[in-house]
């Protein structure tokens, strides 16, 4: 049976029924706002990748420790010391002082936990006192153990022990396109890492006679000169020296010298503070498409001999002048920047031997390595000066004669790479070198030593024989860039 409620009753109950819903609402708003008031603002989501599975976060964290920041102080010359001051200005700034004090930072990595640190030359060059800096906000005095500016590298040391180290890796097993990492202190910023590629491997670029930079993308800038570059697994596969850039920043085009040529380097710095290269005594050019069919040759590659200097390894091996080098050591001579480094890297007194094309006829040569002569070149006086892109001979009496040189000394230019310092301020091949700021050159030392002596964006004066007739011409020296 079914009861029916009274209409009145009914609607009472409806009633009711609606203020218990509305009330239970307001109590399910307010209890959410009491929890909401103990909650975040927002909740974070999970990743959808884990940032575990990026190899860099590893490799910052292992290898930034035994990076350091190297800062140094130059005392130069004051240019203006001397001129005459208005009273009225030395009565608040006094005289003009003889020396100036210059600052300038780098980078650098441990490679030895008793304190053994690599760096650039350039860093460090003609530096009054170097400091070093720690991850951990130590600082220390530091010294030159030995210096390579030829390779632009430098070994300094700390007086302390149990320092974190780097490991080196194996640059002649870099790919282009594989990944790596530059660390160091862009513009003084320490501790500061950037990742990129490979872009490409033996690059010359100018900076010496043995240039076979890495290059890469990853972001290089100026204060990261002498940091490392390290591949994904943080060992050192190259040391961050230079930049290509119209602005001064990173443009994408930075250079690392490959760890393999610091190997051969580093071992000498430490024991006698320099190093000790192998010569041949030969002047070679890059066999282009067109000498390449003039001698007959199947391809343009290997090192043409252009001169055979008196009395070398090579002259008393019988190298001649047109002979093309195409191995050494069985090393094969793709281009003829591959010889200098080969040889500079054999030990003095071994036994080489030269592979070649004489006449279209293969032909094979022992010789036995000599020490390189002070400031000469390794192999071929044809690779470029140092960074002024021009490549020099002593001047023999024959050749004094043959130019007109009346007191038979200085040094003859052999070759000038184009784009070059040497090139935009107008030497020419031919010319005859006599003096390098107002200093007389009798030889090819002497004007190294010269070269040696100007900083970065100095001009040097050289004094020209051209023709008959003499002049000045001014080279201004590269800054380097990283």
């Amino acid at each position: 049976m079914r009861t029916l409620l009274h209409p009145d009753k009914k609607k009472a109950r409806l009633a009711l029924l609606g203020i218990l819903l509305v009330a239970g609402a307001l109590w399910a708003f307010d209890a959410s706002r009491s929890g909401a008031a103990n909650a975040p603002l927002w909740t974070d989501g999970q990743p959808a990748v884990s940032t575990a599975s990026s190899p860099w976060i590893g490799v910052a964290k292992e290898d930034l420790p035994a990076v350091v920041n190297i800062s140094t102080t130059q005392v130069v010359n004051n240019p203006m010391a001397g001129q005459q001051m208005p009273e009225f200005f030395r009565q608040f700034f006094g005289d003009m002082p003889r020396t100036l004090r210059q600052h300038s930072l780098g980078s650098g990595f441990i490679i030895r936990s008793d304190g053994y640190i690599v760096t650039n030359n350039h860093v460090v060059d003609n530096a009054t006192e170097i400091k070093v800096k720690l991850s951990d906000g130590r600082e220390f005095p530091a010294k030159v153990v030995g210096r390579d500016p030829k390779t632009d590298i430098a070994l300094v040391r700390v007086n302390a022990t149990g320092l974190p180290v780097l490991s080196l890796g194996d640059s002649n097993a870099l790919q282009i396109g594989q990944p790596v990492m530059a660390i160091g202190n862009p513009f003084g910023l320490t501790g500061t890492v950037t990742t990129g590629i490979v872009s490409a491997e033996g690059r010359v670029i100018g900076e010496g006679p043995y240039d076979n930079f890495i290059q890469t993308d990853a972001s290089i800038n100026p204060g990261n000169s002498g940091g490392p570059l390290v591949n994904q697994s943080g060992q050192v596969v190259g040391i961050n020296a230079a930049i290509f850039s119209q602005s001064g920043g990173s443009v994408g085009i930075g250079f690392a010298i490959p760890i393999e040529m610091a190997k051969t380097v580093l071992p000498q710095l430490e024991a006698q503070g320099h190093v000790t290269r192998g010569w041949l005594g030969v002047s070679i050019q890059p066999v282009s498409e067109e000498i390449a069919k003039a001698l007959h040759l199947p391809h343009a590659e290997g090192a043409l001999v252009a001169q055979v200097l008196p009395d070398s390894p090579a002259s008393k091996a019988g190298v001649q002048a047109g002979d093309v080098i195409t191995s050494f050591d069985g090393h094969r001579i793709a281009k003829a920047s591959d010889l200098p480094r080969l040889v500079a890297e054999t030990k003095v007194g071994s036994t080489g031997t030269l592979e070649m094309l004489r006449n279209d006829k293969p032909l094979t040569l022992s010789l036995q390595i000599a020490e390189m002569p002070g400031g000469e070149q390794v192999a071929s006086s044809a690779a470029p000066k140092e960074s002024l892109g021009l490549t020099v001979e002593s001047l023999t009496p024959a050749l004094a004669n043959q130019l007109g040189v009346p007191d038979r000394t200085g040094v003859v230019v052999a070759r000038v790479q184009d784009g070059s310092p040497a090139a935009d301020a107008g030497i020419q091949p031919g010319d005859v070198i006599v003096q390098a700021n107002r200093q007389p050159v009798k030889g090819v030392a002497d004007l190294r030593r010269a070269i040696d002596r100007q900083k970065p964006g100095e001009a040097i004066l050289f004094l020209v024989h051209r023709h008959d007739a003499s002049l000045f011409v001014a080279v201004t020296q590269p800054t380097p860039e990283g």
